[in-house]
């Protein structure tokens, strides 16, 4: 089923162009997928931004990574890492560790309990995924993908 933004968000006039349909198609997109997967997360006490630590952090293995490599990393920018890091922290989910030679520089690591939520997490995402984007054969996932990709080349 496709659906149109216009009425999506009752708008009675046509969009000024193009551009700004696409433009208001993608934020409106964005804001359906990451509301329904912040409501999938909500049961397992994490936000999509915590996620996308974890995954970072996964990824990173048993070196870790500092705060400023796990911001460049993230899908969308937050404003204040540090408290976000202080709360997973709080909750068991990463730990950091100062270096001894240079007390400025701490490195942030997943912890057991983080790998497990994941562990626990992976096969739920992946079906949200599928559900989210099972409209979208092969090439059109693709197509998708390049284009976003060329989207966020030219800004």
């Amino acid at each position: 089923m496709v659906t149109h933004v216009r009425d999506e968000i009752k708008q009675t006039r046509p969009f000024a162009s193009r551009e700004q349909e696409a433009h208001v198609s993608l934020g409106r997109t964005w804001a359906v997928v990451e509301h329904a997967f912040s409501e999938a997360l909500k049961p397992y006490g994490i936000t999509p931004t915590q996620y996308n630590v974890l995954r970072i952090l996964r990824g990173a293995g048993e070196q870790g990574l500092c705060r400023s490599e796990v911001m460049e990393r993230m899908i969308a920018k937050v404003p204040d890492a540090t408290r976000l890091l202080d709360r997973m922290e709080a909750a068991g989910l990463i730990g950091r560790e100062r270096d001894a030679a240079d007390r400025r520089f701490v490195t942030t690591r997943i912890t057991r309990e983080g790998v497990r939520l994941l562990g626990e997490l992976d096969e739920p995402v992946h079906e949200l995924h599928r559900q989210h984007f099972g409209a979208l054969d092969e090439e059109h996932l693709r197509s998708l993908i390049k284009l976003l990709g060329r989207i966020r080349g030219s800004v």
